[in-house]
């Protein structure tokens, strides 16, 4: 247990600290990474610990994956606590060692609804993109593990394809511990609710569909 809960620790702190790190460093640089340069960074990190971590703790990196796996039989509940707090721990620390990097950013990537794209809209469309993502997962995972060259390829290539599409709109967070940690950080409380909620509802419906189709 302590090696899953390292593993899915150190896999959310890589996640969150390449991806948000990109959109800090987009920030303050101006531009210079640009919306698809933060895409493909978002897809290929996931990819990358994925491979690394697949076997170990199954790389959920994400509660909403995590209770996902839960409701759907695959994950025992009595790991949920663990695996969360794992994921969250690894968050915050990788946006505080951004805070104290990059000390004149105002978000470190913090998600939030773009300006005149009312909350119930960006709730619905988060939900939506996380039920396709989880729907891709647990359709590719073995039990409750991503691992293996399709997981790690097709799980990277979902995340890459939601954040080119939504990022503009609602920044396609699809994981409330990557939305949690950096609203905390720089105090952009605001629309948590919704990154928080939205993911796992949508993961939620992802497994009732699984589970439908494959009776």
């Amino acid at each position: 247990m302590f090696k899953n809960a390292l593993a899915e620790g150190i896999g959310t702190f890589s996640m969150v600290f390449c991806g948000c790190g990109a959109m800090t460093v987009n920030e303050i640089t101006n531009g210079e990474i640009g919306h698809i340069g933060i895409a493909i960074i978002w897809g290929l990190i996931v990819m990358a610990m994925i491979y690394a971590f697949g076997e170990i703790s199954g790389a959920h990196f994400n509660p909403a994956v995590t209770i996902g796996f839960a409701v759907s039989g695959k994950f025992n509940w009595n790991k949920v606590p663990l695996y969360v707090s794992a994921q969250i721990l690894g968050a915050l620390l990788a946006i505080v060692i951004l805070w104290i990097l990059f000390p004149e950013s105002e978000s470190y990537g913090h998600t939030y609804p773009r300006d005149g794209f009312a909350p119930y809209k960006a709730f619905i469309l988060e939900a939506l993109l996380t039920y396709f993502l989880m729907l891709v997962i647990i359709n590719v995972s073995t039990g409750s593990k991503e691992l293996g060259t399709m997981a790690a390829i097709a799980v990277g290539s979902v995340i890459l394809l939601e954040a080119m599409f939504a990022g503009p709109i609602t920044k396609a967070s699809m994981n409330p511990v990557r939305s949690i940690a950096p609203a905390f950080i720089s105090g952009n409380l605001e629309h948590l609710w919704l990154y928080i909620t939205a993911p796992i509802l949508g993961a939620l419906f992802a497994v009732y569909t699984a589970l439908v189709l494959r009776k």
